[in-house]
């Protein structure tokens, strides 16, 4: 098999050709720091790359795996979000703002390392994950791999441009609004928002007062599914994702969280047309567009997201560096009365009773992920810094309802557009039900695969 091929087998195949023996850490993770160098001076996924460190794990493991060790990702070269912490470097968060390296690694890293994984290097994101592309007046911009006109989407838009590209076979990113999901719509790959504390985060406790969770963004579903089983071992989610799953009853939604909201014709006929497939497999599919507090949930979370912005500022050791957009929206969250962000955070039970009724009769919720196609680079770049917070909101109106409810939810691929820009759907599971919504994500993959077509670098 050539090592350019190994390079987008994705993270269980490259377990399984390892194990196998048909190729080695050493020539394979070599290869994607070829790939690295050669193509990430334009994409811009890393932040860092730990290439000698790399090299050396590689060499490790293959010597393990001589010596008869097996390991779920031994030799599997793995990227990390740069906020998540890497012992010895500071935990960027997207910014040049902070300078206390960390002691030891989050505990995500660790169970990685645990399993054998080659950690290649650290994935860019935006100041604080606060948008949903990932550019910097100070870092520039991360672009998508299908068209490095566009964007791959925030705030893990390193993390799916390094797997979109074939620089890893996996990736690690975290969603506090949508942030695996957006750009693993952008950029043609499968990326699963686990459920609410499914994975932990250590040394960080609730992330985004409890938005955020971590999450695998993967070629294929049974690549999400195996960083899953490690990052969250007990679930045995491997074996959901290998088994088609019993006839399921889906809803099928269009409906925008709050009025007014366009949604493109080709992200419609996306979803319906995963709807049809969903029929043809066997499955009960029924368009519901279920109430959801529109007015008040969304301005709820509007001021969480504003209050979170402003304790994210409030970390760092030199605010001063962040970009201006940056601390005005971070002023805009000093600036909400405390009783303000306290009735925002209460709401948030009520408003994840009312979402879930959707589930009394079914078992996963079909709609779009973004109300559009990737974006470009620099779109927003002349808009105020309101208005721009207002036409993010719009682009994902489908994603941060889930992160308040704390439901797994995935971003699955759903073809291209008329310009060969990625589209995608979201799949949306019951509390607790990961293995549903691996389960009808791997069929649909192999139904209608969508891992053999690669970004044209």
């Amino acid at each position: 098999m050539d090592l350019v091929d190994v390079c987008f087998a994705g993270a269980a195949r490259q377990a399984e050709l390892l194990r196998a023996g048909a190729t080695t850490s050493a020539a394979l993770v070599a290869e994607c720091l070829r790939r690295v160098e050669r193509h990430d001076r334009r994409l811009n996924a890393f932040r860092v790359v730990f290439a000698r460190r790399a090299l050396a794990e590689a060499d490790q493991a293959d010597a393990r795996r001589a010596a008869g060790e097996d390991l779920p990702l031994l030799g599997v070269p793995v990227a990390v979000k740069e906020d998540l912490a890497i012992a010895g470097l500071p935990t960027t968060r997207g910014t040049a703002a902070v300078e206390r390296a960390a002691d030891r690694d989050c505990e995500v890293v660790a169970r990685l390392r645990a399993a054998g994984a080659v950690v290649l290097g650290r994935t860019r994101m935006p100041e604080l994950g606060l948008w949903p592309h990932t550019e910097s007046s100070w870092a520039g911009a991360t672009r998508n791999p299908w068209s490095p006109e566009h964007t791959p989407g925030g705030s893990s838009g390193g993390s799916a441009a390094a797997v979109a590209a074939g620089f890893v076979g996996a990736a690690v990113g975290t969603d506090g609004a949508g942030s695996i999901r957006i750009p693993s719509a952008c950029t043609g790959v499968f990326g699963l928002k686990p459920q609410r504390d499914r994975v932990p985060l250590a040394p960080d406790a609730d992330l985004w007062t409890g938005l955020v969770v971590a999450g695998p963004l993967a070629r294929h579903v049974r690549d999400a599914a195996l960083l899953l089983d490690v990052l969250a071992p007990g679930s045995d989610l491997s074996a959901a994702a290998a088994a088609d799953p019993r006839r399921l009853r889906v809803a099928v939604s269009l409906r925008t969280w709050g009025p007014g909201i366009p949604l493109s014709d080709e992200v419609r006929d996306a979803v319906l047309d995963t709807a049809h497939l969903l029929a043809d497999l066997g499955h009960e599919v029924t368009r519901v567009d279920p109430e959801m507090d529109d007015v008040a949930g969304s301005a709820a979370f509007a001021a969480r997201y504003l209050h979170c912005a402003a304790l994210g500022e409030a970390s760092l050791d030199r605010p001063d560096r962040l970009d201006r957009r940056t601390r005005r929206v971070a002023a805009l969250g000093r600036a909400l009365p405390a009783p303000v962000v306290r009735a925002a955070l209460a709401r948030g039970d009520l408003l994840a009773a009312q979402a879930n009724r959707v589930f009394d009769g079914h078992d996963l919720l079909l709609t779009p992920v973004l109300t559009r196609p990737p974006r470009r680079v620099g779109e927003w770049d002349r808009r105020p810094t309101v208005p721009a917070l207002l036409a993010a909101s719009r682009l994902t109106t489908f994603l941060p309802v889930w992160n308040i409810t704390g439901n797994p939810a995935a971003s699955v691929p759903a073809g291209h557009s008329r310009t060969g820009l990625p589209l995608a759907v979201q799949l949306v599971g019951r509390p607790d039900d990961e293995h549903t919504v691996l389960a009808a994500a791997a069929q649909l993959e192999r139904t209608r695969p969508w891992s053999d077509r690669r970004p044209p670098l």
